[in-house]
């Protein structure tokens, strides 16, 4: 869903850069330290994935992008106020059909109904769930939820969208036909990503760029760049090139988690 953003500053309209952490960290009032020294960056045209052990502030980085935390030491700036964010459950209401889940962000943002309906219909379009416009959140497969989170962000164009593990609870087949579709729509609309999961190979696939996190407090140990085109070609996954970058991956993480 689209949250309030941090302030923007004057000249988002012309920077390459969508969200810029410089020393970012993050104590919680009990004293617990989530980050550390924090630098990410996300540009136009990228899509970047947090790779890090369960506890090391991965969700923290998105809710202070989102504005939802305030980082207590160091400059987070977010260069759009377009923001779409979609959860590790796709918190849909039960009594509203994926029609109305769809239009609930621009019905909250008074866009009026001949705006949002056929904003709504495009979005559904996009994720391909045509047809099931009258269905209930009870009759949708874990994916179809999914998707139904993802067409309510889109009604709002986002430029920047935030990623906290939306696919970790569903099963490979399923995760990893989302994961195409992502892409597709990274590729067709154009928007910054930055996608949180505990999956190497999520990751390397999804990605232009993987950032590896430490244990708490988390702090970026290895950044890998990913050198395949967009749109990724599924079969990827099977190369020994893919494999390798993996195996850097999880060898970053495991180092910066001993």
């Amino acid at each position: 869903m689209t949250l309030a953003s941090p302030p923007v500053r004057p000249d988002s309209a012309a920077t390459t850069t969508l969200l810029d952490f410089r020393g970012v960290a993050m104590t919680f009032p009990n004293g617990t330290t989530a980050l550390s020294g924090i630098d990410l960056t996300v540009d136009r045209g990228e899509f970047v994935t947090v790779v890090g052990p369960s506890g090391c502030g991965k969700s923290t980085l998105l809710r202070i992008a989102s504005g939802l935390e305030t980082a207590s030491e160091g400059t987070a700036e977010v260069h759009t106020d377009r923001i779409g964010y979609v959860f590790q459950d796709a918190t849909l209401l039960p009594w509203r059909d994926v029609q109305s889940n769809v239009e609930l962000l621009a019905e909250l943002n008074w866009q009026p109904k001949r705006v949002r309906l056929p904003k709504a219909k495009a979005a559904i379009d996009l994720v391909g769930l045509t047809g099931f416009e009258k269905h209930l959140p009870r009759q949708l497969s874990g994916g179809m939820k999914m998707r139904t989170s993802l067409a309510r962000s889109l009604t709002l164009d986002p430029e920047l969208f935030l990623f906290d593990e939306p696919f970790g609870a569903l099963d490979e087949i399923t995760r990893e036909r989302l994961n195409d579709e992502l892409i597709r729509l990274f590729c067709e609309q154009q928007f910054a990503g930055l996608f949180i999961t505990h999956s190497v190979s999520e990751a390397v696939y999804l990605s232009t760029k993987v950032v590896v996190m430490s244990g708490r407090p988390g702090r970026v140990v290895d950044t890998v760049e990913v050198p395949f085109p967009m749109p990724r070609d599924p079969e990827v996954r099977y190369t020994p090139e893919f494999g390798k970058l993996v195996g850097q991956v999880s060898h970053a993480l495991r180092e910066g988690h001993s």
